[in-house]
């Protein structure tokens, strides 16, 4: 028997709803397990799209190393013949006989070098161009992958 503040009466009898420890522990169980199954599924997108981040970024590299090997070797390659032609014009006007003479070699000379320096920009022009589009490649379609993920989820 309980009695009830301020009340003078006695309730007996009184049934309370029936609490089944078991039944509780197994929807907490299953809540947690339902968590569990979710977070490993999580970790494994999380792991999988890192895995594909750093194959592109792998692959950014590789195309950035051998991009710049190609400059540098195309650099050198103008440097050479420009000193070389550099040269040649120097033998060249040391043999000069008068000043009209040395006029027309060194104007014949400049626009030789005026186009060889447009001719060579442009090369390295194309290099670069195509190294910024095979460096962008890998990572913009790892994250065109992403997004279509994204978007079917």
């Amino acid at each position: 028997m309980s009695k009830l503040p301020g009340k003078t009466e006695t309730i007996e009898n009184v049934e309370s709803p029936a609490f089944d420890p078991s039944a509780a522990t197994e929807q907490v169980r299953a809540v947690v397990d339902q968590g569990l199954e979710q977070s490993k599924q999580a970790l494994s997108k999380l792991s999988s799209d890192a895995e594909t981040t750093q194959r592109a970024f792998e692959s950014t590299f590789e195309t950035a190393t051998t991009t710049g090997n190609e400059v540098s070797l195309k650099m050198i390659a103008a440097l050479r013949a420009n000193t070389e032609a550099g040269f040649t014009h120097l033998e060249a006007l040391v043999a000069v006989k008068s000043l009209s003479e040395f006029i027309e070699l060194q104007t014949a000379f400049l626009r030789e070098q005026v186009e060889k320096s447009a001719e060579q920009a442009k090369g390295f022009q194309v290099v670069m161009m195509r190294a910024s589009e095979d460096m962008s490649k890998p990572i913009k379609d790892a994250f065109e992958k992403a997004l279509k993920e994204r978007r079917a989820a």
